[in-house]
């Protein structure tokens, strides 16, 4: 049994290592024999056996310790605790204040502190964080230097791809990923970091070469997240307050971004849609074509002026892009160089276009939640489609106040909306779906299909040439979360399929 996913497996890493070299610098008391040899770190008790350091984490639904018998059981004699075990006979016990603090550390010992072989690149904010990152990594990638990428669309590594569960994934497997990179010859990793990765330690001890900040507005509030936005912000600010770094990236339209930065003492360079800043974006106009909704721009910066084609919509992805060539510019990248590669980038999930049927528009998106949601339509908008459809739905199981904030969007935005199911986890469906509901006050016509590949494939049927077609929420994922279980679901191969079936049904008749 677990409480939490497993992060790397012994068999993965071929480490070993005395225990007491892995806990030399977390505060704590030793009960047992300190000099015993770790050949594995793991936070699932299934996986647990001789040699195994069991991590007893405190989670959002359960308590690791309640597993620290089932790891002994299983021949594990190492733990790290907040409290003493009662367990048996030939039990070392470490015991600490904060396991999850505590984990952060003694991950980097055992796999070697790869971090201080890279140069780690740390970009935050409410929205826009894995644009900008897989953005940076592009830039740098195109430029000739080799940079890997962790965020909400998996562990990239030159041509390996890795599937994760969190943003930013737990510290374990985090200093797992860059013992990997180490080992495979990139020295800079673009990495998304999250409010609660930083508010549960999972990036303490980590220094920085460039930290980034992009936007920040109310989300992630609620059980199971932050009780307030207070918390939400100063969870953001640790990035900048707790860590070391050489350069500031910030984004000076945002209200926050004074206070956000205001303890960092490194260079900084700002950017701006239209302000004045070190770099500054005008002239943005719209553009679609066949394989994509994008944007031109230009950008000053530096005092020089360069044409940027983007291949994602609106205002926010032009911010992003700035974020993103600011950031790759302390690694001496130009910004010619960067709008090369700019030009011809994609982000999967991310204003993401599924070809299928001619005159429609099919568009994949993570908006899901009211401030996304609300710009993605807006921004859709300005391509004039002749109705604008919206399938979305909202995650069970915590921040219920997203609800409301969709509901208002979809409503007062789209000309229709399909409300369906978005990972309802445990909670039940139509439950989530009632509560979107009654918060619909805007005029817009909606249709309910609880099952999501059922709407998805309504949507498509729906849809008449000249429209744009929204799914919204899932983007890069591949599942649907239910009850615990990620069931396999791919967005696009179900818009891709539908098309199939339509244009077949087109050529019948």
């Amino acid at each position: 049994m677990s409480s939490v996913p497993s992060g790397a497996h012994s068999s993965e890493k071929n480490f070993q290592m005395k225990l007491s070299d892995i806990i030399k610098n977390v505060p704590h008391t030793l009960c047992g024999d300190g000099e015993c040899e770790i050949s594995g770190i793991e936070l699932n008790s299934s996986m647990c056996g001789d040699g195994s350091l069991f991590v007893c984490l405190r989670g959002a639904r359960t308590d690791g310790h309640k597993y620290a018998a089932d790891a002994y059981s299983r021949g594990c004699r190492a733990f790290l605790c907040d409290h003493r075990l009662d367990l048996g006979d030939g039990v070392c016990e470490v015991v600490c204040a904060d396991t999850r603090a505590a984990l952060a550390s003694v991950s980097a010992e055992f796999y070697g502190n790869p971090a201080k072989k890279l140069r780690i690149i740390g970009i935050t904010g409410t929205k826009g964080k894995t644009t900008t990152s897989l953005m940076t990594a592009a830039i740098l990638n195109g430029a000739g230097i080799p940079c890997a990428y962790i965020g909400s669309n998996g562990v990239m590594i030159k041509d390996r791809h890795i599937d994760t569960v969190n943003t930013t994934p737990e510290s374990l497997e985090l200093h797992h990923y860059f013992r990997l990179m180490a080992d495979a010859g990139v020295d800079t990793v673009a990495m998304e970091v999250s409010s609660q990765a930083l508010a549960h330690h999972r990036v303490d001890g980590i220094d920085f070469e460039v930290t980034a900040f992009l936007n920040l507005s109310e989300d992630h509030i609620g059980e199971g997240e932050h009780p307030d936005f207070e918390d939400y912000k100063n969870s953001k600010k640790r990035l900048f307050s707790e860590h070391k770094t050489h350069l500031a990236v910030y984004n000076a339209d945002d209200p926050c971004s004074e206070e956000m930065i205001s303890t960092c003492s490194a260079p900084k360079i700002a950017f701006s849609v239209g302000g004045d800043a070190d770099l500054s974006a005008s002239d943005i106009r719209p553009f679609r074509d066949e394989f994509a909704l994008g944007v031109d721009f230009t950008l000053s910066a530096w005092g020089r002026a360069e044409s940027i084609r983007l291949r994602s919509p609106g205002e926010f992805s032009v911010s992003n892009a700035m974020a993103a060539i600011a950031t790759a510019s302390h690694f001496g990248v130009s910004v010619a160089s960067a709008a090369e590669t700019l030009a011809v980038t994609s982000v999967l999930g991310r204003g993401e276009i599924v070809e299928g049927l001619p005159d429609r528009t099919f568009v994949i998106d993570y908006a899901h939640n009211g401030v996304s949601l609300t710009n993605t339509l807006r921004v859709l908008r300005e391509y004039n489609p002749s109705r604008l459809i919206c399938v979305f739905g909202s995650v069970g199981g915590r921040t219920q106040i997203r609800r409301a904030e969709l509901a208002h969007a979809a409503s007062n935005l789209a000309d229709l909306s399909v409300i369906t199911s978005d990972n309802p986890d445990y909670e039940s469906p139509d439950a989530i779906i009632r509560e979107i509901i009654s918060h619909y006050d805007g005029p817009a016509p909606y249709i309910v299909i609880p099952d999501r590949e059922a709407a998805v494939r309504e949507a498509v049927q729906l849809s008449a040439p000249g429209d744009i077609v929204l799914f919204a929420g899932k983007g890069h994922e591949t599942y649907q979360l239910v009850c615990g279980r990620h069931i396999p679901f791919s967005e696009r191969e179900i818009i891709a399929d539908e098309c199939s079936v339509v244009l077949t049904e087109e050529f019948s008749v």
